[in-house]
């Protein structure tokens, strides 16, 4: 499972000084099997490192804005 918080008061324009977005991330497995401590450890760590979406977000991510005026203004 994955679960998040957030402060809608910043995504609406409420409160300013509120941020907007996800502020943390909590991930939960629910693992059924007969491996031991060490081996879901292992198996755990291996997915956070080869995960595209947990790397991304955890390594955080440059950002470039651009735009285009095709109109005039005159």
């Amino acid at each position: 499972t994955a679960e998040g918080d957030m402060d809608f008061r910043g995504t609406l324009g409420v409160d300013r000084e509120t941020p907007v977005g996800i502020t943390a991330i909590r991930l939960h497995f629910d693992i059924d099997c007969d491996a031991d401590e060490e081996s879901i450890t292992k198996l755990i760590s291996l997915t956070e490192r080869y995960c595209v979406i947990y790397q991304t977000l955890a390594g955080g991510l440059s950002i470039t804005t651009e735009y285009a005026n095709s109109g005039s203004t005159s």
